[in-house]
C-alpha cells in the first residue's frame, strides 16, 4: 500500500506545485492489487489515478511507459540564455582523479570553462576547470546553458563546501537573491565511535575522513571517554543515516566499533539569561545552573493496517506522544502524531515495526523544541560513573531506561 514516506514527499511535491506522474510498483507481486492501491491514492492524496502507470522494477514491465510520460507530462526546462548566471547545486561527490566534482541545473545563463564561480551560501570563490555532461559517461563540452544538467570540477577541496540546493553566481555578474528552499543540511542525531581496541584509533579516524569526503551531511570531532577511551562525537541526519556510516566502517574498513547510545540537540536556558545547545549528555552543565531545558519534537506520520491500530497507539501513547489525526484509508489507518526525538531515536523503529509483523511505516520531520521534565541519568559501574553512558531523559522515564542500560551490561 501507500507507504508513509510516499505519502510525506507526495504533499511537498504538491505545495511546490510539481508535475506528478503516478507510478505503480511490483506488480509481479502475487499479492499485488493495483485497483486497491489506486482507491488509496485517491482516498488520502485526492489525485486521479486513471493515467497510473503499473510496473515491475524488477522485471522491467513498464518502464517504457515511465520514461514516456516523463517526457510528455513533465515540464521543460525554462530559462533565459542572456540572464545573469544562476546555477542550482544539485549534489556532489569525490573523485580521486577529479576531485570534487558538482552536479549542476542552470537556471539562466551560461557557464564556461575558467569562469569565476561564487557559493551564495559560504561566498566560497572557485575557478572552473571542467565543465561537461552524462551519457552516462562523463563528457567534457565547451559550455552549459539555461536549462542544462551536467557537471563541473574546479578548485574545489572538500565536498562540504558544496551545499545541495545552494545557488552558484557568477563572481563577475552576481545576483543579489539566492534560489529559494534551500536549507543547510544539520545534523539532528548524535552519538560518540569508539574502537574496542584503542591501537585502531588512527585507522577509524582515517576512517571517518574518508567517508567525509563524500557525505557533507557527516559531522564529527575528536572525543575521549574515560571508559571508552579516544574515539570521535559524530552528528547524523537521523537513525538511517547513522546506521548506514556505522555499517560502512564496519564493514569497509574491517573495525569492530562500540558506539553510545544516540542523543539529541537540547536546549539549556540558563539562570543567567543565556541558551545553550547540549549535544553531548556528559557536558551537561551544573543543574542549579540551569532554568528549564527544552527538547526537539517531530510530527512523524505512520501507515498501519487497522488490526494493528490499537497496539501502534498504545506505543507512540507510551513514547509520550500527542495524536493529531486519524484516518482511515481502506483496511489501513494513516495516524499524525507529535513525538519527541529522543523517544523515536531510541528503540520506536523496532517496536513499531515488531507490534505490526513489520507491517507499518512511518516518516517524520523536525517539528518545534518544547519545554520538557529532563534529567540527567548517570550509569555507575564499581561506584564510579560512565561518562560515555550519561543519557538526558525524561524524568518519567529514567528509571526504566536506567534498568534497560544495567540489564544489557549484565548480560
Amino acid at each position: 500500500g501507500v507507504e508513509a514516506q510516499t505519502l510525506a514527499n507526495t504533499y511537498k511535491a504538491i505545495e511546490n506545485n510539481h508535475e506528478i506522474i503516478l507510478v505503480l510498483n511490483k506488480i509481479d507481486l502475487p499479492a499485488a492489487d493495483p485497483d486497491r492501491i489506486k482507491r488509496q491514492i485517491e482516498d488520502v492524496i485526492g489525485l486521479d489515478t486513471e493515467n497510473a502507470i503499473e510496473i515491475s522494477a524488477k522485471t522491467g514491465k513498464g518502464i517504457d511507459n515511465v520514461l514516456e510520460a516523463i517526457v510528455k507530462i513533465l515540464p521543460s526546462p525554462k530559462g533565459e540564455i542572456k540572464e545573469h548566471l544562476k546555477v542550482m547545486l544539485v549534489d556532489s561527490w569525490y573523485d580521486k582523479y577529479l576531485g570534487v566534482v558538482i552536479l549542476i541545473r542552470v537556471i539562466d545563463g551560461v557557464l564556461k570553462k575558467g569562469m569565476n564561480i561564487k557559493m551564495m551560501s559560504t561566498n566560497s570563490e572557485y575557478i572552473i576547470e571542467r565543465v561537461g555532461i552524462f551519457t552516462p559517461k562523463k563528457i567534457v563540452i565547451d559550455e552549459l546553458s539555461a536549462g542544462d544538467v551536467g557537471f563541473i570540477t574546479g578548485s574545489i577541496k572538500q565536498v562540504s563546501d558544496c551545499n545541495v540546493g545552494d545557488t552558484i553566481i557568477d563572481v563577475k555578474n552576481p545576483i543579489e537573491k539566492a534560489l529559494p528552499g534551500f536549507k543547510p543540511s544539520k545534523p539532528v542525531i548524535f552519538c560518540g565511535i569508539y574502537p574496542t581496541d584503542a591501537s585502531n584509533y588512527p585507522i577509524l579516524r582515517d576512517s571517518i575522513a574518508k567517508l567525509k569526503l563524500n557525505d557533507s551531511s557527516l559531522q564529527y570531532e575528536p572525543d575521549t571517554s574515560k571508559a571508552l577511551g579516544f574515539g570521535f562525537r559524530c552528528g547524523f541526519l537521523g537513525m538511517l543515516h547513522l546506521e548506514i556510516i556505522q555499517e560502512r566502517l564496519e564493514r569497509e574498513f574491517d573495525l569492530d566499533l562500540v558506539t553510545t547510545a544516540p542523543s539529541v540537540i537540547y536546549k539549556l536556558y540558563m539562570r543567567s539569561g543565556k541558551m545553550m545547545e547540549l549535544h553531548n549528555p556528559a557536558d551537561m552543565p551544573d543543574p542549579t545552573h540551569i532554568e528549564y531545558m527544552e527538547e526537539p519534537w517531530v510530527k512523524a506520520t505512520i501507515m498501519v493496517p487497522d488490526e494493528y491500530l490499537g497496539v501502534v497507539i498504545s506505543l507512540c501513547t507510551d513514547k509520550r506522544g500527542k495524536q493529531e489525526e486519524l484516518t482511515y484509508v481502506g483496511s489501513r489507518v494513516m495516524l499524525i502524531y507529535k513525538l519527541p526525538l529522543n523517544e523515536i531515536v531510541f528503540d520506536f523503529y523496532e517496536k513499531l515495526k515488531s507490534c505490526s509483523k513489520g507491517y507499518a511505516s512511518c516518516d517524520w520531520e523536525l517539528d518545534t523544541y518544547q519545554r520538557g521534565d529532563l534529567v540527567k541519568m548517570n550509569i555507575l559501574i564499581n561506584g564510579l560513573s560512565v561518562d560515555a553512558l550519561s543519557l538526558l531523559i525524561h524524568k518519567s522515564k529514567a528509571e526504566t531506561r536506567g534498568r534497560e542500560i544495567c540489564e544489557h551490561l549484565k548480560e
